[in-house]
C-alpha cells in the first residue's frame, strides 16, 4: 500500500493516541478502535508479555524489560500452554499482536532492542524477535512479519534512517531454530519476485544468514535464474551465493551462468563477479574456470581508447568539468579492484595462482594474449604466494623470448591502464631490471621498454627510481646491460630532455665507473651527459662545471687509457655545444659567439693535449670524423674545422712527384701504384716511407706519424661531403696517386733481411693497406665509372699485398707489433694479440707452398687469401702438413674498419677466366667487374660484420660478451653505431647481387664438372681460381645464413623484411605475386636454394647450403614441412666421396668438424632415428671392417677409419637424445601403448649393444672416451624413463621385458669391462668417467631387483660379483646377475 511518510516515533516526544494519526489503508481505520482498546482493556498479547517481563510503551519510547532473553520466552511458553484455552489461545495471542503491531509507531518500537530496566541487564533483543524464539508462535509470527512487509516496501527510510523492511528481515537472521524452513525459503523468495530494487537486496543479502543448510541448494537454483533474469541483482545474489552451502554441480552450473553474463555485468559489478568465481573454484577445475574467466575478462572494453575518451573529456568539459576525469578514474578504480580480487585469490589459493601461469602458458597465438595477463604476471610477482613470483618471471620470459607477448601489448597496457599498472610498480621495476640482465637481445629490448613506459607514464618518484635503476645497470660491467642502459638513457634524454635533467646528477655518478666501460660506451655516456649540459635548452646546465673538470682531468693524464676518455668526451660535448640550432630560436639558428669561442677553446685544448701522442692525435681525428659522420653541427664549426683539415693534410702527408727520393732509409724508397701515369703535369705522392723511417728513428716522437694517415683523410674525405655534398673532387687526385714505399720484390728475400728492416717491411705493408682500405671507404659511392674502376683496382692492391704480407709475417719476427688502425680500443688488446701471434708462424724453409705471383698490381687475379690448407688428422694420420703462411685473420684488430657501403662494390659483376684474353686483360674495360679475390675478400669482411651485429644465438654469444669482449668490437667502432635493423635491411638490399654471385659460382662448378666429365679434378683445373670460387661459394652461403638467423625477423615489426628477403630468394626461381604468404614464400626460396645441391665443391660448402636449408625452413613456422627433403639432401652429402681439386680426398681436423655437423643434422631431421643408427651401425661399419685399410664404406663413402670417431660420437649422442624423448611409462598406459613403448625401447637397447660392442674392434682411446661418456647418459635415460615402464609392463609382456633386459645386460657387461680397462692403462681421461658410470650401473642392478619385487619375481633374481677385465680377454664370464 502506499504511506505518506510519517515522522519517526523515536524522536518525537508524543502520545501513542496523538502519534496514530489518520492514514490511507486499514492501519488508518483501526487507529482509534485501537486507543480504546488499550486504554480501557488489555488484550491477550499486552497481558501474556507484561507478566513474561515486557513493559509496552504507549510513547515513542522503547520497550522496557526485566527479564533474560530465556526467562521470556519460557514464560511465553508456560502461559500459552497452562491457559485452559490452549491451543486457541495461541491463535488469540497472535491476532491480539497483530491489531497491537497495526500502528507503525507500536511496529517499529517491537522491532527495536528492548531497555533493560536495570543498568546491570546485559543488552536485550527486539520484543518480536524474542517472540521468533517460541516455537509454537515462530510461523504464525513470521507470516504476519512477511505480510507488513508490502505495506512499506515503497516507503524510504524514517527521519532516523530506519526502514521497517529491512529490520523485519533482521529479526528473522540467526534464529535458534526455524520451524517451518522450506515454507520460509518460498515466501522469501516471493517477496523477491514483487519487491522493489533496494528491498530485493536486503532479502537476498540475508538469506544465507536465515535458512537453514537444508534449504541452500533450493535457494541457490532460485537466485541463479534470478541472476539471469536481472543484472541488478548481480551482487547481492553472488554474495548470498558465495555464502551458501551448495553441491559441487550446481555451483559450476551458477558459475558457467555467471561467466555467461559477465559481458553484461555493470563495470562497478565486476570485482564480486570476479571474486565469486575464483571463491567457488576447487583444484580440479581450477584450471579450466580461470582459463573462462580469462577468455571472459575483456577489461580491454572497460576503458575507452586514448582518442575517444581525450574527445569526449573534451565535450565533457563545456558541461560538466569534472564529470570526465570522474568517470575515467571510476573505470580504473573497478579495475583495481578486479585485480584486488584476483590478487586476494592467488594469496589464499595456491590452486589459483598455478591455473593462472598455466592458462597464459597455454595461450599459443600472439593475438590471443590480452592485457589481464600482462596484469596477472604483475600480480603473481607481487603477491609471491607460493613462490608465484619465480613463476610470473618465468613465464613472462618465456613468452617475450617465443614473441607471443610483444611490445605493442606492453605499451597498450601501461598505456590505457596506468594507475592499475602504477600500483605495481615495484615489480614493474624488478621485472625490467631481470630482463635487461638477460643475454638473451629480445628480453633486454623488453625489459627496456618496460623502463621507457614507466618512465613516459608514471610520476616523479618512479622517475627516480627508472633513472637510479637504470645508472645500476650501466655500473654492472656487462655489456648487454650497460648497452641498453645507456641507449634508454640515451632515448630519454631526447624524449623527455625537462623531465630528465633533474636527475642528471645521477647520471653524472656513472663517470666514477668508466674504467669498466668500452669506446662505445664511453661514447653514449658522454653523449647523453653533454646533451643534458649543454643541450638547446640547456635543462642540466648545472653539471658543466662538472664535465668541464672531468674531461680536463683525462686530456692531462698520461695514462692512454684516460687520454682516451678525455678525447671522447670532449668530441661529443664539442657536438653537443656546436650542434645546429632550428631556426627561430635566438640569433636566427646560428651558434653564438661566445658558445663558438667555447667550442674553438675545447677544440684547441684537445689538440695540444693529444700532440705528444700519435695515437691520441689520430684517435682525435676519428672521433671529430664520427662527429661530423653522425651529427649536424653548426656552419660555423663545420667550416672551422674543414677549413684547416685541407691544408694540414696536403703538408704532413703530401709531396710534389719528382724524379727519386732523396735520403738514407732501412729499404730502397720507390714509387708505386699510380693510377694516373697518363697525367702529363706534376703529380703528387703520398710520402709514407720516410714518414715511416723517421717515425721510427725518433720512436714515436715525431710531430707527424703515419699512424695519423688513415684517421686524417677519413676526416678530411667527410669534411669533403659536408661540404660539397657528397662531391669529392677537391680531393679524386688521392684515389690514384701513388704511394712513396719501396721494391715489393723485398717480399720474396724477407729472410735474408734483418729483424728491424722485416720488421719495417712489415709495418710499411699495413700502413699500405690501411691506406687503401680508407681510400676504398671514401669513393666507393662515387658512381662514374672511371671512379669505380679505380676503386677495384684499389681493391685488387689489397688483395695482392695481403697476400705479400702473409709471405712477411710467415718468418718469425719476436716482439713485433703491428701499427695500430683502431685506435678507440684498449692497447692491451692489441700487445695480447701480438704476443700469440709467433705460435701461428711456420718452420723455417718452407716458403708456404706454391703461390701464383701477380704480374701486375693490376692484375685482377691477385690471392686475397691464402687457401686453406688441407689439415691431416691428428690421431689416425702420421703425415704433418705444414701451412703456407699466417691467416691475416687473426690480425683483423690492426686494419682500418671498411665501411658498410664498401659492401655495394658487390653489385658489380663477377669477373671469370672466360672475360679474360690470352694476355689476362678483360675484353671489355667499359664493364666494372669483380674478381674472384676481390670477392672472396669482401665477402670475409660482410660475415665478419654480420657475426659481430647480427649473431642469431645469444647463448653462444654469453662466453664471448664475458671473456673477449674488447677483441670483439675491436674494427667494428663504425658498425657499432648502426641498428642492427638497419644492417639487416641494408643486407636485404644486397641479396639480389648475392644471389647473382651465388648463381655465378654454381654455373662455374657445373660448367668445369661438364667440362672435366663430372670430376672436379681434371687437367684444365686452375688450381688458385678452383679455390677463390670455392672459398667464395663457401662465403655466400655462410653469409645468407647468417642474414636469415637473425633473431630480428621473429618480431612482428620486421615481418614484412623477412617477406621481402625471402621474396628476392623466391623471384630468382620464378617471378610470382609478391602477396604470397609468409610460408609460400619460404616454400620457393627453398627450392630455389635445392637447385645448388649438384655443385658443391667441398663438405663444407655442402654443411653451408644444409644450415641454410634448416634455417630457411624455419622461417614458415613449419619446420617439419621440409624435413624430408633436407634429410634426402644431407643423405645424398654424406654418400658423396669428396675430393680436392688435387684429386686427394679431403680429410683433416676441419672435413671431420664439417662431416659432425652434417651427420648431427642428417639424425635430427630424419623421421626413425633408431633404423638409422642401425643402419649406419649395422650395414656401415660392417663394410668398413671388410675392406683395406685406406678405403670406405660402400653405401657411406664419408664413413673410413679416419672418420669413424666422428659417425660414432654423433650416433651415441643422438641415440641418448632420441631416448630422452620416449614417454615414461605410466600405470594409466593400456596394453598397445606399453607394447608400442618397449618395442622403442628395445630397438634403441639394440642400437645401443652394437654401438657398445664396437669398441672390441675400435679399442683407441678417443673412442673408449666417447663410450664411457655417452654409456653413463643412455644408462641414466633408460633408469629414469624406461625402468618405470618395465614395472607396469612386466606383467603383460614377461618375454619382451626379459628380452630387453638381457641385450642391455650385455652392454653394461662391456661397460664393466671398459671401466676395468681404463683402471689398467691409468688413463686420467678414461677414469674420470669411471666413478659415475659405476654408480650408474649399480643403480641399475638393484633397479632391476626393485622391478622383480614389485611383479613378486623375486627369486627371478640372484647376484654375483663379476671379475675386473681388460678389453682382449675373451673368455665367458662366471657371473650372471
Amino acid at each position: 500500500m502506499m504511506r505518506r511518510k510519517r515522522r519517526s516515533s523515536v524522536d518525537k516526544e508524543e502520545t501513542f493516541s496523538t502519534a496514530a494519526k489518520p492514514k490511507k489503508g486499514r492501519s488508518a481505520g483501526r487507529s482509534a478502535k485501537e486507543a480504546v482498546a488499550v486504554e480501557t482493556n488489555e488484550s491477550v498479547f499486552v497481558a501474556f508479555v507484561r507478566k513474561a517481563g515486557v513493559t509496552l510503551k504507549h510513547d515513542a519510547q522503547s520497550n522496557e524489560t526485566t527479564a533474560d532473553l530465556v526467562v521470556f520466552q519460557k514464560r511465553i511458553q508456560q502461559q500459552l500452554q497452562k491457559s485452559p484455552q490452549f491451543p486457541g489461545i495461541i491463535q488469540e495471542f497472535v491476532s491480539s499482536m497483530e491489531a497491537y503491531i497495526e500502528n507503525a509507531d507500536a511496529l517499529r518500537t517491537c522491532l527495536l532492542p528492548c531497555v533493560p530496566q536495570t543498568s546491570s541487564s546485559s543488552f536485550q533483543e527486539s520484543l518480536l524477535r524474542m517472540l521468533l524464539g517460541v516455537e509454537t508462535l515462530q510461523t504464525l509470527i513470521i507470516n504476519i512479519l512477511l505480510e507488513k512487509i508490502p505495506e512499506f516496501m515503497l516507503d524510504s527510510s524514517g527521519d532516523g534512517g530506519l526502514s521497517v523492511p529491512r529490520m523485519i528481515i533482521n529479526q528473522l537472521k540467526w534464529l535458534d531454530r526455524i520451524v517451518d524452513a522450506k515454507g520460509l525459503s518460498v515466501k522469501l523468495l516471493e517477496l523477491v519476485s514483487v519487491a522493489p530494487v533496494e528491498v530485493q537486496r536486503d532479502i537476498i543479502t540475508s538469506l544465507p544468514e536465515i535458512l537453514e543448510d537444508s534449504q541452500h541448494n533450493d535457494v541457490g537454483k532460485e537466485l541463479n535464474s534470478l541472476l539471469q533474469e536481472n543484472t541488478q541483482l548481480t551482487v547481492p545474489v553472488l554474495d548470498a551465493l558465495s555464502s551458501l552451502n551448495l553441491r559441487s554441480s550446481l555451483l559450476t552450473e551458477v558459475r558457467s551462468a555467471v561467466m555467461a553474463t559477465m559481458a553484461a555485468v555493470q563495470l562497478e559489478d565486476l570485482p564480486v563477479v570476479v571474486k565469486f568465481i575464483l571463491q567457488s573454484v576447487s583444484s580440479s577445475d581450477a584450471f579450466e574456470v580461470v582459463c573462462n574467466l580469462r577468455r571472459n575478462l575483456e577489461l580491454e572494453q572497460c576503458v575507452l581508447p586514448p582518442v575517444i575518451q581525450a574527445s569526449q573529456t573534451l565535450l565533457k568539459t563545456k558541461r560538466a568539468a569534472v564529470s570526465a576525469p570522474a568517470a575515467a578514474g571510476s573505470s580504473q578504480d573497478s579495475i583495481t579492484l578486479v585485480l584486488d580480487a584476483i590478487k586476494s585469490a592467488v594469496r589464499f589459493q595456491k590452486t589459483i595462482s598455478e591455473a593462472w601461469l598455466k592458462a597464459i602458458e597455454s595461450v599459443e597465438e600472439v593475438e590471443d594474449h590480452k592485457v589481464i595477463d600482462l596484469l596477472m604476471l604483475l600480480i603473481l610477482h607481487s603477491t609471491n604466494a607460493n613462490q608465484s613470483r619465480r613463476g610470473a618471471e618465468r613465464m613472462l620470459k618465456l613468452k617475450v623470448r617465443s614473441g607471443l607477448i610483444q611490445e605493442p601489448l606492453l605499451h597498450r597496457t601501461f598505456r590505457d591502464y596506468v594507475q592499475v599498472v602504477r600500483g605495481y610498480f615495484s615489480s614493474v621495476l624488478a621485472l625490467a631490471q631481470s630482463l635487461l640482465r638477460s643475454p638473451d637481445p629480445g628480453l633486454v629490448a623488453f625489459g627496456g621498454h618496460m623502463y621507457r613506459c614507466s618512465f613516459t607514464l608514471f610520476d616523479s618518484y618512479c622517475h627516480q627510481e627508472v633513472v637510479g635503476s637504470l645508472v645500476t645497470h650501466v655500473c654492472s660491467g656487462a655489456d648487454g646491460e650497460v648497452d641498453m642502459a645507456l641507449e634508454l638513457l640515451c632515448g630519454l634524454v631526447t624524449e623527455k630532455p625537462s623531465e630528465m635533467s633533474l636527475y642528471a646528477v645521477f647520471v653524472k655518478g656513472i663517470l666514477d665507473y668508466m674504467d669498466n666501460l668500452t669506446s662505445q660506451q664511453i661514447r653514449k655516456l658522454f653523449h647523453l651527459l653533454s646533451r643534458l649540459a649543454f643541450g638547446q635548452q640547456q635543462q642540466g646546465s648545472h653539471i658543466q662545471d662538472d664535465m668541464h673538470i672531468v674531461i680536463r682531468k683525462q686530456l692531462s693524464s698520461t695514462v692512454p687509457k684516460y687520454k682516451r676518455i678525455g678525447i671522447i668526451g670532449a668530441v661529443m660535448v664539442i657536438g653537443s655545444m656546436g650542434a645546429l640550432r632550428p631556426k627561430g630560436a635566438e640569433s636566427h639558428g646560428l651558434l653564438s659567439q661566445d658558445a663558438l669561442r667555447q667550442v674553438t677553446a675545447l677544440m684547441e685544448l684537445v689538440k695540444s693535449s693529444s700532440e705528444s701522442s700519435p695515437e691520441a692525435a689520430a684517435l682525435y681525428y676519428d672521433e671529430l670524423a664520427n662527429l661530423i659522420w653522425s651529427s649536424t653541427l653548426d656552419p660555423q664549426v663545420q667550416e672551422m674545422i674543414g677549413s684547416r683539415v685541407l691544408d694540414d693534410f696536403q703538408e704532413d702527408f703530401v709531396v710534389d712527384l719528382g724524379p727519386d727520393v732523396t735520403g738514407s732509409f732501412l729499404l730502397p724508397p720507390r714509387v708505386l701504384y699510380n693510377l694516373d701515369e697518363d697525367e702529363s703535369q706534376g703529380g703528387i705522392a703520398i710520402n709514407l716511407l720516410p714518414l715511416l723511417a723517421k717515425d721510427a728513428q725518433s720512436k714515436g716522437d715525431e710531430r707527424v706519424s703515419p699512424l695519423c694517415l688513415s684517421p686524417f683523410f677519413r676526416l678530411l674525405r667527410l669534411c669533403e661531403e659536408k661540404r660539397h655534398q657528397g662531391d669529392l673532387e677537391e680531393i679524386d687526385a688521392l684515389l690514384g696517386c701513388p704511394l712513396i714505399l719501396t721494391d715489393m720484390d723485398a717480399v720474396d728475400k724477407v729472410q735474408s733481411l734483418s729483424k728491424a728492416e722485416r720488421e719495417f717491411l712489415c709495418a710499411l705493408l699495413f700502413h699500405t693497406i690501411n691506406w687503401f682500405r680508407e681510400v676504398v671507404n671514401a669513393f666507393c659511392k662515387q658512381t662514374e665509372t672511371e671512379m669505380k674502376m679505380k676503386v677495384m683496382t684499389r681493391l685488387q692492391n689489397i688483395t695482392y699485398l695481403q697476400t705479400l704480407l702473409e709471405k712477411a709475417l710467415a718468418v718469425e719476427t719476436p716482439g713485433f707489433v703491428p701499427p695500430a688502425s683502431n685506435f678507440d680500443g684498449e692497447s692491451s688488446d692489441r700487445l695480447a694479440l701480438s704476443s700469440a701471434v709467433p705460435a701461428l708462424k711456420t718452420k723455417k724453409g718452407d716458403g708456404g707452398g706454391k703461390k701464383r705471383k701477380a704480374a701486375a698490381r693490376s692484375s685482377s687475379e691477385g690471392s686475397s687469401q691464402p687457401a686453406e690448407a688441407t689439415e691431416a688428422d691428428e690421431t689416425q694420420q702420421k703425415e704433418k702438413d705444414v701451412s703456407p703462411g699466417v691467416s691475416l685473420s687473426v690480425f683483423r684488430p690492426f686494419f682500418r674498419e671498411l665501411d658498410l657501403e664498401v659492401l655495394s662494390v658487390l653489385q658489380s659483376g663477377l669477373l671469370s677466366r672466360s672475360l679474360l684474353d690470352s694476355e689476362l686483360h678483360t675484353k671489355v674495360r667499359e664493364e666494372v667487374l669483380l674478381g674472384p679475390a676481390e670477392l672472396v675478400f669482401l665477402l670475409e669482411d660482410l660475415l665478419h660484420k654480420l657475426e659481430f651485429s647480427l649473431t642469431a644465438a645469444p647463448t653462444k654469444r654469453a662466453p664471448f660478451l664475458k671473456v673477449q669482449t674488447a677483441d670483439r668490437s675491436v674494427g667494428f667502432s663504425h658498425l657499432q653505431q648502426r641498428s642492427s635493423k638497419d644492417i639487416a635491411s641494408y643486407c636485404v638490399q644486397l641479396l639480389p647481387a648475392l644471389c647473382t654471385h651465388l648463381e655465378n659460382c654454381h654455373n662455374h662448378f657445373q660448367a668445369l664438372l661438364s667440362e672435366n666429365n663430372g670430376c672436379v679434378d681434371g687437367p684444365a683445373t686452375d688450381m688458385q681460381e678452383y679455390r677463390m670460387m670455392s672459398a667464395s661459394y663457401q662465403l655466400l652461403l655462410q653469409v645468407l645464413n647468417t642474414i636469415f638467423s637473425w633473431s630480428g625477423f621473429s618480431q612482428p615489426g620486421h615481418r614484412n623484411l623477412l617477406k621481402k628477403a625471402l621474396g628476392v630468394l623466391a623471384e630468382r626461381l620464378k617471378e610470382g605475386d609478391a602477396d604470397l604468404t609468409l610460408e609460400q614464400f619460404v616454400k620457393q626460396s627453398f627450392e630455389y636454394l635445392l637447385n645448388f645441391r649438384s655443385t658443391m665443391p667441398s663438405l663444407n660448402t655442402a654443411l653451408c647450403l644444409s644450415q641454410l636449408l634448416s634455417t630457411v625452413s624455419e622461417k614458415g613456422g613449419n619446420a617439419a614441412a621440409h624435413r624430408d627433403q633436407t634429410a634426402s639432401l644431407v643423405r645424398h652429402f654424406l654418400s658423396q666421396v669428396w675430393v680436392t681439386a688435387s684429386g686427394e680426398r679431403e680429410r683433416g681436423n676441419k672435413f671431420n668438424e664439417a662431416l659432425h655437423a652434417l651427420l648431427t643434422i642428417y639424425l635430427e631431421q630424419v623421421d626413425d632415428i633408431l633404423k638409422v643408427v642401425e643402419e649406419i651401425a649395422g650395414e656401415g661399419i660392417t663394410e668398413l671392417l671388410n675392406v683395406s685399410k685406406d678405403e670406405s664404406s660402400a653405401s657411406w663413402p664419408t664413413l673410413n677409419r679416419q672418420t669413424f670417431l666422428v659417425f660414432y660420437k654423433v650416433m651415441l649422442a643422438e641415440l641418448e637424445k632420441a631416448v630422452r624423448k620416449i614417454p615414461a611409462g605410466k600405470s594409466s598406459d593400456d596394453s598397445e601403448a606399453q607394447s608400442e613403448k618397449l618395442l622403442t625401447w628395445s630397438l634403441a637397447v639394440r642400437d645401443f649393444h652394437i654401438l657398445v660392442n664396437l669398441v672390441k674392434v675400435f679399442d683407441s682411446r678417443p673412442v673408449l672416451n666417447v663410450c664411457l661418456k655417452y654409456g653413463r647418459l643412455f644408462l641414466e635415460s633408460f633408469l629414469k624413463l624406461g625402468m618405470p615402464l618395465l614395472d607396469y609392463s612386466f606383467k603383460r609382456h614377461k618375454e619382451d621385458v626379459q628380452s630387453l633386459l638381457k641385450t642391455f645386460q650385455l652392454s653394461t657387461r662391456q661397460l664393466h669391462h671398459m671401466c676395468g680397462h681404463s683402471k689398467i692403462r691409468q688413463d686420467t681421461s678414461l677414469t674420470n668417467h669411471v666413478p659415475a658410470l659405476k654408480k650408474s650401473l649399480e643403480l641399475f642392478l638393484y633397479r632391476v631387483k626393485v622391478m622383480l619385487a614389485l611383479n613378486n619375481c623375486q627369486e627371478a633374481f640372484w647376484m654375483g660379483n663379476l671379475k675386473n677385465r681388460n678389453l682382449k680377454v675373451r673368455d665367458p664370464l662366471k657371473t650372471v646377475y
